[in-house]
């Protein structure tokens, strides 16, 4: 009996991890956000991601049934993190909505 109370207890129990990335602007966490957002774990059941933005911070969220699951998702997060700060680098801050490109001539 008590072998089944805590194989219902470790079920019932999730892992969670919380990050919260800052960026330089609210629009920069926003593009980071959307970069991020196409993802999806690639197991169905026993992990989710909520990923959120407030302000200047990337928000997200994770639980797990298993400290593997958790683990392996949360490296990949990093990975997909660090390749979309490199390209933010590289291509520079997000033009400003307002600011014209003299190319199309759009506002």
């Amino acid at each position: 009996m008590a072998a089944l109370e805590e194989k219902a207890k470790q079920e019932t129990e999730k892992l969670e991890f919380s990050l919260n990335v800052p960026f330089p602007s609210a629009n920069e966490a926003t593009i980071a956000l959307r970069s991020l957002s196409p993802d999806r774990e690639p197991r169905k059941g026993g992990i989710s991601k909520q990923m959120s933005v407030c302000g200047d911070t990337l928000s997200v969220r994770w639980s797990a049934d298993e400290a593997r699951i958790l683990r392996v998702s949360v490296n990949s997060f990093l990975d997909h993190l660090s390749l979309v700060l490199e390209t933010m680098e590289m291509f520079g801050p997000p033009l400003c909505p307002k600011q014209t490109d003299m190319r199309s001539g759009w506002v």
